[in-house]
């Protein structure tokens, strides 16, 4: 008789948040309006035809459903825009949900966690690392645990410890979670197979701010494609993490990761090479960023000559992915002081301000106050004549870059009218990462004279049909997730460390 191999058990699990030490916390309410589901209402999530769940997760249950007879164990997953710090006793609430979930699964034979990586709580620099080892305790040393984490994770020895492998983004914008998901399930599958992989990690003095990590050119370009060069039949998987700075934690710096098949020297002699690469370059990580004035005239130009090229401005310092408000008005404010015309800016985050031109409705005049309730030092008053153009509801599907595919609420959504500038007001934070945020309010982007928009990257994957890389302007305009991270009051990064200390070495004695 034929002997059937019994399924493989899988939990499932993730806590999905990039945290701004500087920005406003994030709480259970804040979980509910993106995503936050558990056991068999995540089973259903992930069998939806447009899920809100990460696309990583989902890559790895199609990837294990077409290599393996497995049976997925739905623990908890949770996912939000990236905020302040995640309030600790909701935190806690979350682990003890966790834990018992994973401790009624019973016999488990691997786990894979889909984490952001540079989460923070009001008291824990590190509960990434309380989650995984949370999970190792309950697991026991002899079950796989494999992890996908954001480029911009700061990881701890902990978490390296703890999982087995850590397989992290290689893109930025972030458009490759669905091969990093294959990675991870890839790699689990080695395992059940015998594999027992160890891993090394390096970490450097370097700070990058975000607007230098790129993946198409640049230093971390560069990084990434050299790390790859180094993969061989010994390795499984090499990991090159920029970090978040605004996490503020003492496992911050940009982060090697080697995991090899034949122990950890093997791959701890690959992490160094890989970090002397890195070293020679480390003062490329300075931004180099187009002052709120000229790129304010560039918009003003652009509308006033019809043979300019029309521009496309980050408004970088306020973007929602970073942690920030997305509601700072400089740029606006310039923008109509200066009589700008044929500007679209999206999408600003005002439920109030959105809520009351619902309730007025189309075509209605009034004057819009931005920022009537000020939820930081940033969030300027900004007052202007408006017309009411549209009201949606929010729901939509992202059509390209970072949200292609993903089904995504961003609450009462409107257009006004400010003139010569169009605004896009929405209710639930989000950054402006995909030009369906415009163009289901009835923008013809290909038409527009500039475009702004409240992200730092993102939205070159999603507006690329629209604006060449030369089309691009990163504005250096105040807000949370300013790119000079000089401008910040840190307390926990590991001083000295570049590019905010200049008089950094590497290797330190």
């Amino acid at each position: 008789m034929f002997s059937v191999e019994p399924k493989k058990r899988v939990a499932l699990l993730g806590l999905m948040l990039e945290s701004n030490s500087f920005a406003p916390v994030t709480g259970r309410d804040d979980f509910l309006k993106r995503l936050y589901v558990a056991g068999e209402e995540f089973r259903a999530e992930l069998n939806r035809s447009e899920s809100k769940v990460p696309a990583e997760l989902l890559s790895f249950c199609a990837t294990m459903n077409s290599t393996i007879e497995w049976e997925p164990v739905p623990i908890l997953i949770g996912l939000v825009e990236a905020g302040g710090p995640i309030d600790h006793e909701f935190f806690e609430e979350v682990l003890v949900e966790m834990r018992a979930r994973l401790e009624a699964a019973g016999a488990l034979d691997g786990v894979y966690i889909c984490n952001h990586g540079a989460m923070i709580t009001t008291q824990e620099r590190d509960p990434d690392g309380v989650i995984f080892s949370m999970v190792r305790q309950i697991v026991g040393p002899d079950v796989p645990v494999v992890a996908t984490l954001d480029l911009h994770g700061n990881v701890s020895d902990r978490m390296v410890e703890m999982a087995n492998v850590i397989v992290s983004y290689q893109t930025n914008p972030h458009v490759d979670m669905v091969a990093r998901g294959k990675d991870a399930a890839d790699a689990l599958n080695e395992m059940f197979y015998g594999l027992r992989p160890a891993a090394a990690i390096i970490r450097l003095p370097v700070t990058p701010p975000t607007v230098t990590l790129l993946t198409e050119t640049g230093p971390y370009a560069d990084l990434i494609n050299y790390g790859q060069t180094r993969l061989g039949p010994d390795i499984v998987n090499i990991s090159i993490l920029g970090g978040f700075a605004y996490a503020d934690t003492p496992k911050n710096g940009l982060a090697i990761i080697v995991t090899a098949r034949s122990g950890k020297q093997a791959a701890q002699r690959v992490a160094e090479d890989i970090a002397r690469y890195a070293w020679k370059d480390h003062e490329r990580y300075v931004p180099r960023l187009t002052t709120l004035e000229e790129a304010v005239a560039r918009a003003v130009r652009s509308g006033q000559d019809a043979d300019s090229e029309p521009v496309i401005l980050a408004d970088v310092a306020d973007n929602p992915g970073g942690g920030a408000n997305g509601n700072t008005t400089w740029i606006l404010e310039a923008l109509v002081k200066s009589g700008a015309k044929g500007a679209v800016l999206g999408i600003f985050n005002d439920p109030a301000l959105a809520q009351e031109a619902m309730d007025r409705g189309e075509g209605a005049r009034f004057r819009a106050v931005f920022n009537r309730v000020e939820p930081d030092s940033f969030s300027r008053r900004f007052e202007a004549d408006a017309t009411v153009l549209r009201i949606r509801d929010g729901d939509c599907v992202g059509r390209r870059g970072f949200y292609a595919g993903r089904r995504l609420n961003l609450g009462t959504t409107v257009l006004l009218d400010l003139g010569g500038v169009q605004v896009v007001v929405v209710s639930i934070r989000t950054q402006c990462a995909d030009p369906v945020f415009l163009e289901m309010m009835g923008i013809d982007i290909a038409k527009a004279r500039s475009v702004i928009v409240k992200s730092r990257g993102h939205f070159r994957a999603g507006f690329d049909e629209f604006f060449r890389a030369d089309q691009v302007i990163e504005v250096d305009a105040p807000g949370l997730s300013s790119p000079v991270l000089s401008r910040f009051d840190f307390k926990h990064l590991p001083r000295p460390v570049f590019p905010i200390d200049r008089d950094v070495t590497w290797p330190r004695s």
